[in-house]
């Protein structure tokens, strides 16, 4: 199995004539992804890699048919207006990636989404990627790379940085371990599937035995991942690493979303917590693959 995503999916390319939509739909579809068509407004009626281009997400719906999963590649002004059609159009799975949306525009996708009963991942991330059964995004960058530093798997990852997200996967590889699906949850302070959301989704994914985790600074999303392991919804291993270690009170580190404010969303009250419901703590990100291979003897 794999969590969101994964052969079946059926995908729509929101944004898929734009340079980033047309570069990243060839590479979930050169991966395997099953895109079906795409969205510009005022561009249906044509092609893009010989894939029909719609100017609504209702008119793909009535043409091609259910959509699973729909891939955003606007500009950051435009991100609302474009998930909640999708959203209304009855999408139940979105992958926003571009950043700088507004937050105030990300509360209102929540609240749309939680009202009918959608989820998404983003803003700000490189997507997610089921090795061997779908890509939404642009984690890898090319689909060979893909193949090459993702390799089917019983680890689940999840990741606060989109260069860790595909750093860990990359170094679990290499160390002969493969992935069940690896998640970019997104650099921004609010997202739509945080830690807590996708570790619950690992718990109940029969291919996911172990969980590593990179957190950083800021927010709460790792200690109320500690609070799911203590109520006891979260029992498989988990390895995390936090980033952000040196960083001092006022201190913006890597993404919006990491800056520590007083003791709260620091990196020692992180780590602590974790400990403190047994959490294997990765003092770098060569740990993780030595603590999976041990855990999984």
């Amino acid at each position: 199995m794999s969590i969101l995503i994964d052969e079946r999916s059926r995908v729509l390319v929101q944004g898929i004539t734009g340079r980033e939509g047309m570069v990243r739909t060839r590479l979930m579809r050169d991966y395997g992804t099953q895109v079906v068509g795409g969205v510009t407004p005022g561009k249906g009626g044509g092609e893009v890699y010989g894939l029909p281009v719609f100017d609504t997400v209702e008119e793909a719906w009535e043409t091609v048919g259910p959509l699973d999963a729909s891939v955003i590649f606007v500009p950051a002004a435009l991100v609302k207006d474009a998930a909640l059609e999708a959203i209304d159009a009855g999408v139940k799975f979105l992958t926003i990636v571009p950043d700088r949306v507004p937050i105030y525009d990300v509360l209102e996708i929540s609240r749309r989404a939680l009202q009918k009963g959608a989820r998404f991942v983003g803003p700000n991330t490189l997507g997610l990627l089921s090795p061997g059964k779908a890509a939404l995004g642009m984690i890898g960058g090319r689909a060979e790379t893909a193949r090459q530093w993702f390799r089917p798997g019983n680890v689940g990852v999840t990741s606060r940085s989109g260069g860790m997200t595909s750093a860990m996967a990359y170094y679990l590889t290499q160390a002969g371990m493969g992935q069940s699906t690896i998640v970019h949850v997104g650099g921004d302070s609010v997202v739509g599937t945080a830690h807590p959301e996708v570790i619950e989704l690992f718990q109940h994914d029969e291919q996911t035995e172990m969980v590593a985790m990179f957190g950083e600074i800021g927010t709460t999303q790792e200690e109320r991942v500690a609070d799911l392991i203590e109520q006891g919804k979260f029992t498989k291993p988990l390895i995390a690493f936090i980033g952000g270690k040196a960083a001092k009170s006022g201190t913006r580190f890597s993404h919006a979303g990491a800056i520590v404010e007083g003791t709260r969303g620091s990196y020692a009250s992180k780590v602590e917590r974790l400990r403190s419901v047994g959490v294997h703590i990765a003092e770098s990100i060569f740990d993780i693959p030595k603590i999976a291979r041990r855990l999984s003897l």
